[in-house]
């Protein structure tokens, strides 16, 4: 394995600019970039440079000095290179409201995008469009007439958007879909076939190199800037330039001074997931250059080039999406022959020569039913624990260490590799903090009780949207099963469901089919339509379930159920639930009404509660100002979807509470009360 020695100046230059670079991009991150744009501002005019068709509307962006992302409803006729004038309105766009996810504005930011608009209106004011625009646009009238042309436009333009996102997840989980996302790989073939013809056309080598690089530039162009394509492609022209004037520079000091000219050019490119899967891969990649060279063989030189990048992507996959699947680097061997000698090739001659679109169309669905197949086994897939900066470091050091000695073909070493994941797998374990989260589910209520040492996990509804802008919605896809898998938990001991509504217990069979669930806990009353739907699945799954109980224990900790009392109504009838943890008082009042808060106070002796998770998302029908006073909460909390049609919360419920600090899932996002060494710290995601 190679190791980073200064031998030259050039060297020292490289290594005192990636210095900068880090200062910079660490100092530019710690405060929000300036935008040209005021956000009053309602009209704006750029040109069109790239433009997406959603299901119900067009995503455009457009560039002025700046790029502005666009979201348009109203029928257009989308061309790149077109300059338009636009009306609007404003807006930062929106960061994420669950631990640990993907964040949206850091994401646009890695894109220079800084704010989006909503469009009202679009004028067209030129339709000149020049040369390499109307190329583009060409290419993509021309694709669209294709049976494969989702598979063209992730290989041609770098837009994977349209494949199936059935088909996505599943080389999400086999760890291939670094295959669909243009890359070096990709360049490394583009160019090699380039070389290949212009070599027997001409005899000048260096004109060779010239023209190549010059297709390499322009499919930059078309793949609209892609991190890991321009990585790849200036990577190609110095290692062209060191070939070409004999330079003695290690090639791992031209990766550097790339990735430190790039930090320099966007500090806020650290967000952009293809820009640090590229980077990283490629530099131990580099560094294990010469123990690769030492292996015979396609098969053997492709696992054990998929096991490296995989050993070395592993805190990049734990980070954005809490699972890795220990088969990768084996479905790697197989897939990776697949699109480097079939489809990527012929994908490239099939936009030349149309017929052979039917071949294939054949085969990249032979690729997608074949993925479909190895994601289906779960056996080996790890969900481990978001990983700090400290966690990372450590991490990289350590592998760093086991290459080093792989490299020396001292195998055993990479046993410390797996000692490694299985402590990441069980970290929850040495974890003495008890925490209590409140999560941002919109206009619903879910909260997570995770007791200290893996001792258990207690859910608190599971909330439940009907619909997100007309379309069905997910949420526990896209907010509650990411966040509990980024705390590596995988498994639910109980599920309490306050009651019967949707927004509390509409996302409890995904849940159910995603964790490992031993029991549930309903509410009196008898059960609607949509209790005896998760039923029938508890029955068929085995899980154990009761309704109307009086306590709950759960190792060390009791949790009693204040609310047994029969009504003619699901929110009347909600558990109401108070617990002590680590010597904290907590409460959590589901939809309860005033009704249930009067019979509370007559049948128990509460008060000075320290967290009060209020009732019914800050109805007026809760909260009442004598059960407040009596109980007396230290903090609130009100689970609240932003500008909801309700009105929650009410001001006179906001009134009642204003002796206690206010939190609120619409503005904090969520909400994290952590109990160390029986210290009680509070987060809030925004």
């Amino acid at each position: 394995m190679k190791k980073l020695k200064i031998t030259s100046p050039f060297d020292l230059f490289v290594i005192i600019l990636l210095i900068i670079s880090l200062i910079f991009t660490i100092h530019s991150n710690t405060k929000t970039p300036k935008s040209i744009y005021n956000k009053n501002i309602k009209v704006i005019e750029g040109k069109i440079t790239d433009c997406q068709k959603k299901e119900d509307y067009y995503q455009i962006i457009i560039k002025n000095k700046e790029n502005l992302l666009l979201n348009y409803k109203k029928p257009f006729k989308c061309k790149l290179g077109i300059k338009i004038k636009v009306h609007g309105t404003l807006k930062k766009p929106n960061k994420n409201t669950i631990f640990n996810a993907f964040n949206y504005r850091k994401y646009l930011y890695s894109k220079k995008i800084y704010y989006q608009m909503t469009a009202e209106n679009i004028e067209i004011k030129s339709k000149k469009i020049n040369l390499l625009y109307q190329l583009k646009n060409n290419i993509i009238k021309h694709i669209q007439k294709y049976k494969s042309k989702e598979y063209l436009n992730a290989f041609i333009l770098g837009n994977n958007k349209d494949i199936d996102s059935e088909i996505i997840t599943s080389y999400q989980t086999n760890g291939i879909s670094h295959l669909l996302a243009i890359s070096g790989m990709h360049i490394t073939l583009l160019s090699s076939i380039f070389l290949f013809i212009f070599n027997h056309l001409s005899k000048y080598k260096k004109l060779n190199y010239f023209l190549t690089i010059i297709i390499l530039l322009l499919y930059i162009f078309l793949s609209n800037f892609a991190p890991s394509i321009i990585r790849a492609t200036l990577l190609f022209v110095a290692l062209s330039i060191k070939k070409g004037l004999n330079l003695k520079i290690d090639n791992l000091y031209f990766l550097i001074l790339i990735f430190s000219i790039y930090l320099l050019y966007n500090p806020y490119i650290i967000y952009n997931l293809g820009f640090v899967f590229s980077f990283t891969i490629t530099f131990f990649l580099i560094m294990t250059s010469e123990y690769l060279k030492t292996k015979k063989g396609l098969i053997n030189q492709t696992f054990t080039v998929s096991l490296i990048a995989f050993i070395a992507g592993i805190p990049v996959l734990i980070n954005n999406f809490s699972e890795i699947n220990l088969l990768s680097p084996f479905i790697n061997v197989i897939f990776v022959p697949i699109i480097s000698f079939l489809i990527y090739p012929l994908s490239l001659i099939a936009l030349l020569i149309k017929p052979l679109d039917n071949i294939l169309y054949f085969l990249i669905n032979q690729f997608e039913t074949l993925s479909l197949i190895f994601s289906k086994i779960t056996i080996f897939k790890l969900t481990l624990k978001h990983i700090n900066i400290l966690g990372i470091i450590f991490y990289y050091l350590s592998i760093y260490y086991v290459l080093n000695k792989l490299a020396q073909n001292k195998k055993i070493y990479i046993f410390l590799l797996l000692v490694i994941l299985i402590f990441r797998h069980n970290i929850n374990y040495l974890n003495n903090d008890t925490k209590i989260t409140a999560i941002d589910v919109g206009q619903g209520d879910s909260t997570l009780i995770s007791l200290d040492h893996n001792k258990g996990n207690i859910l608190i509804d599971t909330g439940g949207k009907v619909s997100f802008n007309k379309k069905p919605y997910n949420l526990s896809k896209n907010k509650t099963i990411p966040y509990l898998k980024s705390e590596g938990i995988k498994q639910i001991e109980t599920m309490i469901l306050t009651h019967g509504d949707y927004d509390h217990m509409g996302e409890a069979i995904n849940l159910v089919n995603n964790f490992k669930v031993e029991k549930v806990i309903f509410n009196c009353g008898e059960f609607n339509d949509l209790e005896k739907e998760l039923i029938k699945v508890l029955d068929k799954k085995k899980i154990k379930y009761y309704s109307c109980i009086k306590e709950l224990n759960s190792d060390k900790n009791k949790l009693y159920f204040l609310q047994t009392k029969e009504y003619d109504n699901e929110n009347d009838n909600s558990n109401v639930i108070y617990t002590e943890l680590d010597g904290y008082k907590f409460m959590f009042m589901g939809d309860a009404s005033n009704t249930t808060e009067k019979e509370i106070l007559d049948r128990y002796n509460l008060s000075n509660i320290n967290v009060l998770k209020a009732g019914h998302h800050g109805s007026k029908t809760s909260s009442s100002e004598e059960f407040i006073n009596k109980i007396n909460p230290r903090y609130s909390i009100i689970s609240v979807g932003k500008n909801n049609r309700y009105g929650h919360p009410n001001k006179e419920v906001l009134d009642n509470l204003k002796d206690s600090k206010i939190y609120r899932t619409d503005i904090d996002g969520s909400i994290m009360f952590k109990i160390t060494n029986n210290k009680l710290k509070i987060k809030k995601c925004h």
